[in-house]
This record gives structure tokens, C-alpha cells and sequence, in this order.
């Protein structure tokens, strides 16, 4: 049996998201810009699917901004609003715990002359939102704190933080932004950037069973941005480029899949998740869930397994045909540990017997039993090799 259990890094394409977006690869092929019909066609399928997003966000379509990606609308959002009210300020407020396409843009623009605050976080990952008040000034222009994490899960008080950015705007500093990446807890979570009262949201098309190659910004209307590529004036001038007229179809596609399955599919992931967990730390013993148990999106759990090397245990796993990570995809090839784990005060030791299930709309029980048993099987066996035995295989790991 092939299990796939690495959901957080990439989600098979749905097969309605496939129906949907093959035309656009075949007989309607058209450039969105173009006037005549091939063109017109194209476009009403783009201004379809951005309806659609802006349907599962509660935004009006006019705020959907189509990128390439989470990482593209991260380093919109943070390169947008700091280019267009550096006039104003150049302090920029995050966490120790954002995904690199986050952190990478901060210190690229502290390379600029922007200034950085990193918060620090609990030991379940959260940021305090005491500190969060604390650390802006006159001189802030950019809060950006992730919604959901995409090693631990956690989801951060994003609405509480939202609170403390409308009241620094109300005593004056009117140039403040909030962005949250939201790329994680898209169609995991209900998301409501009305309620939440955020001005900037990333989503990524690939972790809600769209392809790869496609994603969002939600820009709230009256954010200004500054430009980060130029060429033509697609998505009103904020994103240049010939429209992915497939990917955008798609995107709007599995946004509307996952607007339809927001009663019960992330409940029964929730269920499946928490199953795994229990099943796992009551027959294998030695194992701790990293971050908070309680606010996290349904369908991670990122466990510790004692006195084990994770990378030893991932490939042990996928011998046997099981898919699973031992942190974000993107840090993939790494030799530093996990920065999430790091900053929630685990040890070196405990970082790196860590590893992140995470699982989809598409994962079963069967599947699930089959995963314990063989972590279980696995585990036994690392655990009862030799001092020798288990350098020569961590060593073996590491090359490879």
C-alpha cells in the first residue's frame, strides 16, 4: 500500500479541479487580454474563478490578486506595502516562526533599510499579542504573522492581533498593515478576512488540491501597493504577466470544492489526525505532539519519537511506501534544524526526531492503520539497533 501523508508540502489534484481546467489546456486556449473571442472566453473564466476565491474568503472578487504562488503573494504583500509607505515608516513587525518565503523577503528588505522585528513564541507556538502591541511604534507600517504554521499547525490569534493593528491605526499610525499567510489553514479553517480584519492574505493553489504554479493575494480594498514586477497592467497593475488561465480555473475550481466541504471535511481529517496521534503515542511510547494541540488546523500533527533520528525514520517509512516530512518542503536539503521547533525550545535532539504527518480530504482509516503499524514495526527496529548500528545509519541517510 502507497500512503501519502505529506499533504502540508503538496495535495493531489482533485479530479473535479482536472475536469474543470482541462478545456483551457486544450480548445479554449486564449490570452486573457485579447479582445476577440478566444480571448473574451479566457477571461470570463479567469473573473469565474476569482469570484470563486473571493467566495471562500468573503471578499469581494475585486481584492484577489492571482500569483504564482504562496511565496509570490508573501513577497507581494511584504515588498508591496513596504515600498509604497516607506515615506511613512520602515519598521516591519513578524515571528521567529514564519515560512521562509516570509522571513527570506524581511531580510532581504532589512538589507534595504527596513527594520525587523522577530517575536518570539510559546512553547506551543504561539505569539503573544501583549508583545505584539508592545513591539509597534509610529514607525511600523507591516505586521505579518502566519495564520496557521505549516510544520506544527498552530494557528495564531490572528483576529486578537487584527484588534491591536485597529487600534494602533485609530491613535494616528494610519500607514499599518496586517497580512497574514494563510497558506496552511486555506480551506482547512473558515476564513473570514471581514471578521478577521486582516488587509493582506496569501494562499497557495496547490495545497487544496489545485495544481502547482497558481495562488493568491487578497488585498482589502484602499491597501496601497507598490510594484514589484512591471511589464503589463494585469490584475490592475499589481500582478504583470500573461494571466495562468488553467490555474486560475483550477484554483477557483478547488476553492469552491472546498467551500462546499467546509461542514464536514475538516472535521472528519480532525478525526482521522487525532486517531493517528493517539494510536501512535499509545503503542509506540517516547513520542510528544509539538505545538498547541488545541488551535491547530485539523489535518497536522508533527510529532517527536525519542531517541530516534527523523530522517532515519522517514526513509524507513517510505521503504515501505509511506509519505511523510520532517518539516517544510521548501527548507528540504537543509542541514539546520527545524528554525519552528527550534524557536519552540525543543532541544537539537528532540528537533531532529521530529517528523510532520499531514493528511487530506482524501486520506482513509485504512490508510491510517496501515501508517501506525508500520511507524510502530519501525520504530522497534531503529530503536533496538546498536550505538554502531544507528550511526552507520544516520550516516547512510545523510548521504543519500
Amino acid at each position: 500500500m502507497k500512503v501519502y501523508l505529506d499533504n502540508s508540502a503538496t495535495t493531489a489534484v482533485a479530479p473535479e479541479v482536472i475536469e474543470a481546467m482541462l478545456p483551457f489546456l486544450s480548445a479554449d486556449f486564449g490570452n486573457a487580454q485579447s479582445v476577440h473571442s478566444f480571448g473574451q472566453s479566457a477571461k470570463a473564466a479567469v473573473e469565474k474563478g476569482r469570484r470563486q476565491v473571493a467566495a471562500l474568503l468573503n471578499a469581494a472578487p475585486a481584492e484577489i490578486v492571482f500569483v504564482s504562488g504562496g511565496t509570490e503573494a508573501d513577497n507581494l504583500a511584504l515588498r508591496g506595502i513596504s515600498y509604497a509607505h516607506m515615506k511613512h515608516g520602515r519598521h516591519i513587525i513578524t515571528t521567529s516562526v514564519e515560512h521562509p518565503a516570509v522571513l527570506s523577503t524581511c531580510e532581504e528588505l532589512e538589507r534595504s533599510g527596513f527594520r525587523v522585528t522577530y517575536l518570539p513564541v510559546s512553547s506551543s507556538g504561539l505569539v503573544n499579542v501583549n508583545e505584539v502591541s508592545a513591539a509597534i511604534t509610529d514607525d511600523t507600517i507591516l505586521v505579518s504573522v502566519m495564520h496557521a504554521n505549516n510544520e506544527t499547525g498552530t494557528v495564531q490569534p490572528i483576529e486578537e492581533i487584527a484588534g491591536v493593528v485597529a487600534s494602533a491605526r485609530a491613535q494616528g499610525n494610519s500607514h499599518l498593515h496586517l497580512h497574514t499567510d494563510a497558506v496552511q489553514s486555506t480551506g482547512k479553517l473558515p476564513i473570514d478576512v471581514k471578521r478577521l480584519g486582516i488587509d493582506l492574505l496569501s494562499l497557495s493553489g496547490h495545497k487544496i488540491h489545485a495544481p502547482k504554479g497558481v495562488g493568491a493575494l487578497f488585498v482589502r480594498k484602499g491597501v496601497r501597493l507598490g510594484r514589484i514586477f512591471f511589464g503589463g497592467h494585469q490584475e490592475r497593475d499589481r500582478r504583470p504577466g500573461t494571466e495562468n488561465v488553467p490555474g486560475i480555473v483550477a484554483l477557483g475550481r478547488a476553492a469552491e470544492l472546498a467551500s462546499a466541504n467546509a461542514g464536514t471535511g475538516p472535521a472528519r481529517v480532525r478525526e482521522l489526525r487525532d486517531y493517528l496521534e493517539q494510536q501512535i503515542i499509545a503503542r509506540c511510547g517516547g513520542v510528544r505532539v509539538n505545538g498547541d494541540t488545541e488551535r491547530r488546523v485539523p489535518n497536522i500533527s508533527n510529532l517527536s519519537f525519542r531517541g530516534i533520528d527523523g530522517e532515519s525514520l522517514l526513509i524507513a517509512l517510505d521503504i515501505r511506501g509511506i509519505a511523510v516530512s520532517t518539516g517544510s518542503a521548501c527548507a528540504s536539503g537543509s542541514l539546520e534544524p527545524s528554525h519552528v521547533l527550534t524557536a519552540l525550545g525543543l532541544s537539537r535532539l528532540e528537533v531532529r526526531g521530529s517528523l510532520r504527518f499531514s493528511l487530506s480530504a482524501y486520506t482513509t482509516r485504512e490508510e491510517i492503520d496501515f501508517a501506525v503499524s508500520a511507524v510502530e514495526e519501525t520504530l522497534e527496529r531503529l530503536r533496538s539497533m546498536s550505538p554502531s548500528e544507528a550511526a552507520e545509519t544516520t550516516s547512510l541517510v545523510s548521504e543519500l
